[in-house]
């Protein structure tokens, strides 16, 4: 057991402005209908599925730092802001310590598309002020304006299994009394220039935009309780032909760790969920879902229902099920990340009081 709680969740999907749309979705079990992304020169628009609008408007755009901010930080905000709960106004007060981890993979894509077509159309007339916003580290940037907090503030720039690797690092900080509470988020935003890059390697896979984020902190509070047993090492690959053998090194490694938290016999133990990385898309799922053909539980996958949005997916993994444990549906659940094209990693979330 790490000693580090799940405090709070937040999410913004396209089922949705936080954790309750986002539940619903999962529970229906049907992917989410998708909308038509053009891009200039191809006659056929990307499926893809977006943010739908919030019910009201967004409180905390009026703050001043946010008037440019992009979709990805517009969304890595609103799953924060979720996640913190209470403890919003605390951190805003400086009376809580508040590490912060951004987990991307293809960054603010957006303003990135609208500089470059701004400095290609005349670059002597590309505006300045979007600059700002195609850089990786301005979601966090201003986040941490926007909760007034110094502590620490990372950006994390991988595949999805960096969000994981987010999650140990802001487990080291709490552990080593660098910060009070951590929030890690994964954020992505849509554009077509990342709908195009994917279409060339997976044709099939749908894109989704969004945010997670998980707040941890090393006191317990909740009921049920919510423990981040364990998180395994980070298993690389390269190449298409190092993917499988990465998958099933972390699967290993997990099946290791699940057994160490277990106070009962396997053949007594209560109910556990996997919520896997699987799209729907045979070649993508292929290596994961190979390294868990021994997994005979429940399975949720996100993905399959929301979309394929990189470090916001793998937040949405996490997310569902520390949502299911939380609620007590479920005793323990584990995440599986075999990443897009750099890393296999696993985590496990436990009610502590059971197992």
């Amino acid at each position: 057991m790490s000693r580090v709680f799940v405090h709070g969740i937040g999410a913004v999907s396209p089922a949705g402005w936080g954790v309750p749309t986002f539940r619903g979705a999962l529970e229906k079990g049907a992917p989410l209908p998708t909308q038509a992304l053009t891009r200039p020169g191809r006659s056929k628009p990307f499926q893809v599925r977006l943010v739908p609008e919030p019910a009201r408007g967004l409180a905390f755009l009026a703050h001043p730092r946010l008037r440019r901010a992009s979709a990805i930080t517009q969304y890595a905000i609103g799953a924060s802001c979720e996640a913190l709960g209470e403890d919003l106004g605390r951190v805003q007060n400086g009376e809580l310590r508040l590490g912060i981890v951004v987990c991307l993979m293809p960054g603010c894509v957006t303003y990135s598309r609208r500089f470059y077509e701004e400095v290609l159309d005349d670059p002597a007339t590309a505006s300045p002020l979007i600059f700002a916003e195609t850089v990786y580290n301005a979601p966090a940037s201003h986040l941490a304006a926007f909760l007034n907090s110094g502590t620490v503030s990372y950006t994390l720039v991988g595949d999805d299994g960096s969000f994981l690797q987010g999650v140990a690092l802001a487990a080291d900080w709490l552990l080593n009394d660098q910060a009070d509470g951590c929030l890690i988020i994964g954020a992505n935003e849509m554009d077509w220039i990342v709908a195009d890059a994917v279409h060339l390697f997976e044709r099939q896979s749908v894109q989704g935009a969004g945010a997670g984020a998980l707040y941890l902190r090393k006191e317990c509070s909740t009921k049920p309780a919510l423990e981040l047993a364990c998180i395994t090492d980070t298993f690389l690959f390269s190449t298409a032909g190092a993917r499988p053998a990465a998958a099933q090194r972390m699967r290993a490694q997990l099946r290791q760790r699940e057994h160490a938290t277990r106070s009962v016999l396997p053949e007594c133990h209560p109910r556990e969920l996997l919520c896997p990385g699987t799209q729907g898309v045979a070649r993508a799922d292929a290596d994961e879902l190979a390294a868990w053909t021994d997994w005979t539980g429940a399975r949720l996958a996100p993905k399959q229902l929301l979309g394929e949005a990189f470090t916001a997916s793998a937040a949405w993994q996490c997310i569902a099920a520390c949502d299911a444990v939380g609620r007590g549906d479920f005793n323990a659940a584990n995440v599986s990340i075999v990443g897009a094209n750099e890393q296999a990693i696993g985590a496990r979330f436990v009610n502590p009081d059971i197992l």
